[in-house]
């Protein structure tokens, strides 16, 4: 098992500037970050030499929008959104991250007033085979994430991940699980993890509110039961959000402070994450 912290809770890029932070993080016994990869310009190659130096091992994560959505009825849409996730693996595989995650397979917060039709399904599909295949060359696990209904409305549930995953017929296109997402959508969190089974390359590990987990109202006995259940043995990449960013705050509709410091919601979120797996044996 490895244990991260996704970068978002202080900013939405990586820099420079974030490597005191980071080094913060691995002394606390982080084994690796999680790093937004919205600015696809970034010298990544350089920002690995430091990570590298700082001994921590990172995955990313990525969205698409309206303007690259790899659903969208125009097929010049869809190009540009299977052109921006194979960047964001060459930056995955600049900056040394051996997973790309997130709901970059279909434009984040842009609904049609319906559910998924069958065209954009297959869309979906036939955008995230070529991104899988340059995945696989790169050497990146792809981790498809399912959201709740007000976030996204291709894949609310791990059943939808699992069956889209399953359609793009990759060995390097898997899933992800959130605990956030599932914690609104899932009926049963222990059969939802099962439904994962090997599929899941990946857990988000988020409270109910986004905020230190342990605080909140999320089902962790019942969540790290299952994970044990089904032998998960990945990353456990901790993601917070705060109000360090006012776009990122407005993004993710966080409104209050709902804990100390970012440095202790991260410390707290690490002993929390070790005392649950240290009861697996």
């Amino acid at each position: 098992m490895k244990f991260g912290m996704n970068l978002l809770l202080w900013s939405a890029e990586l820099s420079d500037e974030l490597m005191p932070m980071c080094d913060s993080l691995k002394k606390m016994g982080y084994d690796g970050i999680e790093i937004p990869l919205f600015n696809l310009d970034l010298d990544y190659a350089a920002l690995g030499r430091q990570l590298d130096d700082l001994g921590l091992e990172r995955t990313a994560v990525t969205v698409r929008t309206a303007e690259d959505n790899p659903i969208s009825p125009d097929q010049s849409v869809r190009q540009k959104g299977i052109d921006a996730s194979k960047q964001a693996i060459d930056c995955c595989a600049a900056v040394g991250a051996t997973h790309l995650v997130g709901p970059y397979h279909s434009a984040l917060g842009e609904f049609s007033g319906a559910g998924p039709s069958e065209e954009e399904w297959a869309w979906g599909v036939e955008s995230m085979r070529p991104v899988a295949e340059h995945a696989q060359s790169a050497g990146v696990m792809l981790g498809i994430e399912s959201l709740n209904r007000f976030e996204t409305y291709l894949l609310n549930t791990i059943a939808d991940a699992v069956r889209f995953a399953r359609d793009v017929d990759n060995p390097h296109c898997r899933i992800l699980y959130d605990s956030f997402h599932a914690n609104i959508e899932e009926k049963n969190i222990a059969n939802a993890i099962r439904t994962g089974g090997d599929m899941i390359c990946h857990v988000h590990i988020s409270e109910n509110d986004r905020s230190t987990p342990g605080s909140g109202n999320v089902n962790w006995k019942e969540t790290f039961a299952a994970l044990r259940e089904i032998n998960y043995d990945g990353w456990m990449m901790v993601e917070a959000f705060g109000l360090a960013l006012p776009e990122l705050a407005a993004a993710t509709k966080i409104w209050r402070r709902m804990y100390d410091t970012e440095q202790k919601l991260a410390w707290d979120a690490l002993e929390f994450m070790k005392e649950n797996v240290a009861a697996w044996a």
